[in-house]
């Protein structure tokens, strides 16, 4: 049982640190931060976004990634909470956007159950901001009328039923957390025939540790090898990529392949 020790009023904001870079946090962001008596934080988000916030809260790293879970959802939440109802101000700093896989509103839902008040302030998600720091447009007149945002792998360890569906489409296709599944994602657009669909693989977006792979559908598996990309990244399928300046030499490739057959 979780009880209030002192007379501070508990409060909660949730707030979006973007997609890495510690300058693409809104300045809301920034100053819930310099207001926080404690900072709940998580693995994706930037340490130098900890530079906003009051030298005197409390930083709390309970950072989270696919098979290095140093605290698992239920704890955060107590943690949350216990911090609240003993120092105040609580800010939970998400990597990208709190409701984009962030399993933000699971947050707000515990801490409505002790009646302590919520703030939301959104953040840059990676979904569309680390493709458009590349020129890749989700979306482009000709090519693209919609995107998907599919999470690559569920929480059962099995490739999400919407990439079937999104594989299928005309769609852009964003994978967030499947890079451990590439092989399999990339036989789902193979099995569509999309095998010369261009495909972008980037690690650690807007970051300093930021890499790129760009590519079809058929070579990305091994450009993602030879580049060494690996977690966190996201993965583009799409017309949309072949807006990439380095794509035009695979396009040209492929257009003289084709005229020579």
């Amino acid at each position: 049982m979780i009880t209030q020790i002192n007379n501070k009023e508990p409060k909660i904001t949730l707030v979006g640190a973007g997609p890495g870079d510690p300058e693409l946090i809104t300045l809301k962001g920034v100053n819930a931060l310099k207001a926080a008596d404690v900072v709940l934080y998580d693995a994706l988000v930037h340490e130098s976004v900890l530079d906003y916030a009051n030298p005197n809260a409390i930083k709390v790293y309970v950072g989270k990634r696919s098979g290095e879970h140093s605290y698992g959802q239920d704890a955060i939440n107590k943690l949350m909470v216990d911090y609240a109802l003993n120092f105040g101000h609580v800010v939970r700093l998400k990597g990208g956007d709190p409701f984009v896989f962030g399993r933000g509103y699971e947050e707000l839902d515990y801490a409505a159950g002790y009646s302590i008040p919520v703030t939301v302030i959104p953040g840059l998600s990676s979904s569309i901001s680390v493709p458009g720091l590349q020129q890749i447009p989700v979306t482009h007149r000709g090519l693209s009328e919609s995107f998907w945002v599919v999470t690559g792998t569920t929480a059962s360890g099995q490739i999400s039923n919407d990439l079937y569906e999104a594989a299928r489409s005309k769609a852009t296709v964003v994978v967030l957390m499947g890079l451990g599944k590439l092989e399999e994602i990339v036989k789902l657009f193979q099995n569509e025939g999309k095998h010369q669909l261009p495909v972008a693989a980037i690690q650690s977006g807007s970051t300093e540790n930021e890499k790129l792979a760009i590519g079809i559908v058929d070579t990305i598996v091994e450009l993602v090898e030879e580049k060494k990309i690996k977690a966190p990244a996201l993965l583009i399928f799409g017309e949309v990529v072949s807006l990439h300046p380095s794509f035009q030499p695979i396009k040209d490739f492929y257009k003289a392949l084709n005229e020579e057959f």
